[in-house]
Formats: C-alpha cells, structure tokens, sequence
C-alpha cells in the first residue's frame, strides 16, 4: 500500500485525523520528528478515536532516520508551488507521500532531498494558501488508493 509520511507535525488532531485514515485504506503514517506535541495527547488520541490499534504508525527521530528505514523508490513532496497535480500521478505501492507541517508547508531543504522524485501540488481556486494537513493527505491517498481499485477494500 502506499506510505503517507508527515515531516514535523505540529497539530495532534491533524495527525489524529490521519491516524483514522490510514487504518480505513491500509496505508502506512510515517511522523518524522521532532514532532510539535506528545503522541500521547488527548486531542491526538479524540481524532484517532479507537484506530490507533488499527493503524500503521511508524515515529522516525528525523528524515534521515525515515530514508534509513523506507528506503523509499519513489517519494512525491506536496506543494503549493509545484506544477505537477496529484491526479496526473500513476501511484505504485510503496510511494511515499510527503506532507509538510502546519502552517508552513515542507522547507526548500526538504523539497531538494535527493529522495524526492516529484513535488506535486493539489490544486485550488487562486488566493487560498493551502489545504488542511489531514485532508491533503486524505485525498491523495484515496487517489492513490482509487487508481489500484481500492485493493484489499470493502
């Protein structure tokens, strides 16, 4: 399945949020750190609700340390500045999906990481900045999840 990786969250409930999701596509949460709260905070836990058992999630100290253990063949960096739409993606399993943190969004440093393949944008009307974390990272990973028939679903 696909591998939805957040680079220093900084918001529980986004990152509850996304706890629930990958438990209902069986894809993988990969937080890299350092994170900007305690994995064991009430918000995070409220959003997750009862999925935490459910779901993947995997804490890696820093990028580093995530490559380290992914060992990823292809990664797509979302940004508001890339050219490329998520939709135009022909998603393979095991991609890394890279989400930046709220509010600022993945720093140039990270964008230029070798291991990145693409950056790739959701696209919106002009003016508005950017999506919620955990909803970005829900439509591209039903995409993704869509493009393979919705493999191992109900």
């Amino acid at each position: 399945m696909f591998r939805v990786m957040f680079h220093q969250p900084c918001i529980p409930p986004n990152t509850g949020n996304a706890i629930r999701m990958v438990a209902g596509t069986g894809c993988e949460l990969h937080l890299v750190g350092p994170l900007g709260f305690d994995l064991s905070e009430p918000k995070l836990r409220r959003a997750g609700l009862d999925y935490h058992d459910l779901a993947s999630v995997t804490v890696h100290e820093d990028l580093e340390a995530a490559w380290a253990a992914l060992n990823p063949e292809r990664v797509f960096a979302f940004t508001a500045h890339a050219s490329t739409s998520y939709a135009e993606v022909a998603y393979r399993a095991g991609d890394v999906l890279l989400f930046g943190p709220e509010p600022t969004g993945l720093s140039e440093e990270v964008l230029n990481d070798p291991h990145v393949t693409d950056r790739v944008r959701i696209p919106m009307v002009p003016g508005r900045r950017s999506l919620n974390l955990s909803n970005a990272a829900a439509v591209v990973t039903y995409e993704a999840w869509r493009q393979h028939g919705f493999a191992g679903g109900e």
